[in-house]
């Protein structure tokens, strides 16, 4: 993420897509990058689907060839001799393949761009602060009617875990005592 700060899209040859949601968006969306970007960038995709997709010529990365710790360690070292300047990361409401797209992304030495379920997408700076703040609110139910039972929710949590807290701790001590 090291263009946060830096409100332009840097001039890029190589794209890397995380594609962490369903395929279709990804193949929907490789014919208006190849129109933004110039018909001779380049694309390669981290994924966890077999296969590439429909219009996509690149390399693959899939994660099920990563497996453990020192896997990430591995696809780590093949991405980053890419040197990638843009990448884009699908956040579309499927959990498919979360841990790995945060990790690139906070590992990415590049300008990250979003893109929701509808192919919508916007940039990952601090000029789209707005937009990241409400597309967080939204996933995380804090917006519209489901904002005031969530809210309700955070709140009551750490009550309710200290009341349970104190009753596990209240009936082990009457039962040590009963023991003496």
């Amino acid at each position: 993420m090291r263009y946060f700060f830096y409100p332009h899209i840097p001039p890029c040859s190589r794209i890397l897509l995380i594609e962490s949601g369903s395929r279709r968006l990804i193949e929907r969306l490789i014919p208006y990058l190849r129109d933004l970007f110039g018909q001779d960038v380049e694309m390669d995709l981290v994924t966890c689907y077999a296969g590439e997709p429909a219009g996509f010529h690149g390399r693959v990365y899939n994660v099920n060839d990563y497996g453990g710790g020192a896997g990430r360690n591995a696809l780590w070292a093949d991405l980053a001799q890419r040197k990638y300047v843009v990448a884009g990361i699908i956040c579309a409401a499927e959990p498919i393949m979360t841990k790995w797209k945060w990790w690139l992304a906070g590992k990415l030495p590049a300008k990250i761009f979003i893109i929701n379920e509808n192919g919508d997408y916007f940039w990952l700076d601090r000029v789209h602060f707005r937009q990241l703040r409400q597309f967080v609110g939204y996933r995380l139910g804090l917006t519209g009617s489901a904002a005031v039972p969530a809210l309700v929710r955070l709140v009551c949590f750490p009550v309710t875990l200290a009341y349970l807290l104190l009753y596990a701790g209240t009936v082990h001590l009457r039962r040590r005592l009963r023991q003496l």
